[in-house]
Parts: structure tokens; sequence; C-alpha cells
């Protein structure tokens, strides 16, 4: 019983109490640059997702056979192979999102989201404790790009998805899409008011 009540904290916690983002203050550099839209923020997480999870994994396997002074490189060489995968993989199969994307799907290799995770659980912990803490911490990531990236693309250009959502009468009224929302520095008032919901919420991680 304690390992299944383990393993939903190690799954569930990053999304909220023990969010990446919020909370460890990490990853917000790709915050910033790639949710102006809703897709590429979607894509982004996900492919942080899948090498978090399968970064995690592998080097669960080799933790006991990997050299203490090399133990850094040898994660960089096992996440910057996952993330070629996931480029090509976006190259072959959602070429627009990889285009909109451009060099932040090579920047997951520089993520410290992923170097921490590898250092602080993968290199301490089984693979199925690993994985489900990479697939946590990815989707904590993933939340925090897609919340953003809905209220700047939906208020900085009136669609989601590409689509439009505002009506046409709305602006025939006189309304304005709001261009400062598609710049970076409202993403990141926006993780700001992320932090103080969710601090509001999760008492325990307000400061005395």
């Amino acid at each position: 019983m304690a390992d299944k009540i383990n393993s939903k904290e190690v799954l569930f916690n990053p999304l909220s109490k023990n969010n990446p983002v919020v909370v460890q203050v990490l990853g917000i550099c790709s915050v910033l640059a790639v949710t102006a839209k809703l897709e590429p923020a979607i894509v982004m997480g996900i492919s942080v997702i899948a090498v978090l999870a399968f970064a995690n994994v592998i080097i669960s396997l080799l933790r006991s056979t990997i050299p203490t002074n090399i133990r850094i490189i040898v994660q960089l060489v096992v996440v910057a192979g996952l993330v070629v995968i996931v480029d090509q993989v976006l190259k072959a199969y959602a070429y627009d999102a990889s285009k909109q994307l451009s060099v932040f799907i090579g920047l997951i290799i520089t993520n410290c989201i992923l170097m921490g995770r590898l250092e602080a659980f993968a290199m301490a912990n089984k693979p199925w404790p690993s994985f489900l803490d990479g697939v946590g911490n990815g989707m904590g990531y993933a939340v925090i790009l897609v919340i953003v990236g809905f209220f700047r693309e939906l208020f900085g250009s009136g669609t989601l998805l590409g689509c439009r959502v505002i009506p046409q009468s709305f602006y025939d009224a006189g309304y304005v899409d709001n261009g400062l929302m598609i710049l970076p520095p409202m993403a990141l008032i926006l993780v700001a008011c992320i932090i103080w919901v969710q601090r509001s919420v999760n008492k325990d991680l307000q400061e005395d």
C-alpha cells in the first residue's frame, strides 16, 4: 500500500505542490519563449514529458554502472540522444510546430528540470518510480506552458490553436487584441499570477 501511495505522490506532486516551474522556478526561459501560441506550447510540453520520462528510466537503469566523475556527461549524452529523436519525429510528423519551436527543442538538453530530476531522482531510484517522476515533472511543466499559452494566444491574437474564437462582432464593437500579450514579459507576469494562485491554494508553501 505504501508503494502505491508513494507512486501517486511521485506522479502527482509535481502538478501542484512541487511544480517544477512555479515552486522550484525551473524551465522559465522556455515558458517565456514558446507560449505566444498554444500549439507550440502543447508540443513543447509533450516533448519534455517524453524526453524526461525516458531519460529518467535510462539513467536509472545505468545508475550503478556510471562512474561518479562522468555522471553529468552521461546524463547529457542520454538527454541529447532523446532530444535528437524527438526533433526528428516532429520534423517528420509536425513540421509546422517544429518550425515554430525552432531552436527551443534542441535547448531541452539544457533545461534545468531534466538535469535536476536525473541527478536528484533517477540516480537514486529504480526505473518505474523514475519513469513516474519524469512523467509527473514533465506534466507539471507542460501544464504551466499550456495555461500561459492559452491566455497569451486568446487575448493576444483572439485565436486558439489558430482558430478564431473571439467573434467578429466584438471587433466590430471596438474590441482590439492586446498586442502586449504576445511579448515575453507578459509570459512572466502570467507565471507570477499562477504562482500567486498556487501559493494561495497551498498554504504550506507560504513563507512566514
